[in-house]
């Protein structure tokens, strides 16, 4: 068959015709400059470690920090296991607890008036000479007096934790947007260092001997210090003639030194309630769990940008903490437990770093180490009551019965901070 012929078609160019005024004629930074005024801008945490001498100082204050969870339990272990007595033990770190509680306030108020560097570097030195002598004295059976003696000296160790929150409130004065999270930070940070400390001090007094813990604890809170001192430009001035009263005259501040005694109340009943529920060598893991809450949330909460109000934050605690009771009784399992103690702990972050900023707007200029100070004291106290009331329900009643505890004592620092906020004009 004949093919038929078909009209031509004009064939159409594979690619368009390039002008002048086509894309490809457009200059390339244009692209560059778009995407640029896309990024995203730097988070809070980047924008707070963006400040010069910030990073230096923070590393040193976390050196020094670790050693705070590693003193105690090297010291329990180091004498329990030299002395055959764990009552003896518990008296010396008592002991020491307490004398710490009366110097404290004394040497942060010595740093408010003299300067950080100054007064922390000799009174680490002192604190690190107890230590040093402390396992001296294990070691060639001394009497048991001297380990008293000894510990006590540890006192003069400074608020590690409350000079760096006052570089903060320095650096970022009139600004508390970077204030709140510059307080989530430092709250997440005492949580990881409280979660890893103990462990570290028991693998160190098993794996090498049993003064390690303290020796090279006493090491790292030295070497710390000395760290955190060099960073002279981020420092806070001395305030030489700052008013001679303490801070516990502020308005407000009394009420709020008693919900930070109750509030310790819970963190010292729920360790040693846990501690007798689990009753065995999971009983670490668990109780991380709960400070792994808290410091997850700390850093969420540092990205907020504001203070829920401690009324807020004590109200969720008194809730979440209640959590635990709930599933050791209705189900008895430490699985659910542990779980329960994570959602627990999220509620801890938030009330402590909102506590603490209270407390530093509270506190007179010029003596911001001893505002906060007297609050870690009170803090220390409630820790102390919590642990011998939640050890006598444990005991007497049944480790189940114990998790009331912490519920009532943040449910007694609700209704201080309740009452507080009611009487305010």
């Amino acid at each position: 068959m004949p093919q038929t012929s078909r009209p031509c078609q004009a064939v159409r160019p594979l690619l368009p015709a390039i002008t002048p005024g086509s894309p490809a004629f457009v200059p390339r930074f244009d692209d560059g400059a778009r995407r640029v005024r896309r990024r995203r801008p730097p988070g809070p945490y980047r924008r707070l470690f963006a400040t010069p001498g910030v990073r230096a100082f923070t590393a040193g204050n976390l050196i020094a920090r670790l050693p705070m969870g590693m003193f105690s339990v090297s010291a329990v272990i180091m004498i329990a296991g030299s002395r055959g007595s764990y009552a003896l033990a518990g008296a010396v770190t008592a002991a020491g607890l307490a004398a710490t509680a009366l110097v404290a306030p004394w040497t942060a108020r010595l740093v408010d008036r003299y300067g950080q560097a100054r007064v922390a570097v000799p009174a680490t030195a002192l604190a690190v000479l107890g230590s040093v002598a402390l396992l001296l004295c294990v070691r060639f059976g001394a009497p048991d007096w001297t380990l008293f003696a000894a510990y006590a000296a540890t006192a003069t160790t400074p608020n590690t934790g409350g000079m760096s929150r006052a570089r903060w409130a320095h650096l970022h004065r009139g600004d508390p947007a970077a204030l709140h999270t510059a307080n989530s930070f430092e709250q997440a940070a005492d949580e990881l260092c409280f979660m890893l400390g103990p462990v570290l001090a028991a693998l160190l007094c098993a794996a090498l001997f049993p003064e390690a813990g303290t020796l090279i604890g006493a090491i790292l809170l030295l070497t710390g210090i000395l760290v955190f001192a060099a960073q002279r430009s981020t420092e806070p001035p001395a305030a030489p003639r700052a008013a001679a009263g303490s801070p516990l005259r502020t308005a407000g501040m009394p009420a709020l030194l008693a919900v930070f005694l109750a509030t310790g109340a819970v963190f010292g009943a729920m360790e040693v309630v846990t501690l007798a529920f689990v009753d065995g060598p999971a009983a670490g893991a668990v109780l991380a769990l709960q400070a792994a809450g808290s410091c997850g949330a700390g850093l969420v909460y540092g990205r907020v940008g504001r203070s829920a109000g401690l009324v807020t934050t004590l109200t969720a605690m008194t809730a979440l903490m209640s959590l635990p009771l709930l599933a050791a009784a209705g189900t008895g399992s430490v699985l659910a437990v542990a779980g329960a103690l994570l959602l627990a702990g999220m509620a801890t972050a938030p009330t402590m770093v909102t506590g603490m900023t209270t407390v530093q707007r509270l506190t007179p200029a010029g003596q911001a180490n001893e505002g906060m100070t007297l609050a870690v004291t009170a803090l220390l106290g409630g820790i102390a009551a919590g642990s011998a009331s939640g050890g006598w329900v444990a005991e007497h009643l049944s480790p189940t019965a114990g998790y009331a505890v912490p519920v009532c004592a943040a449910a007694v620092a609700l209704a201080v901070a309740g009452m507080t906020k009611a009487r305010q004009p």
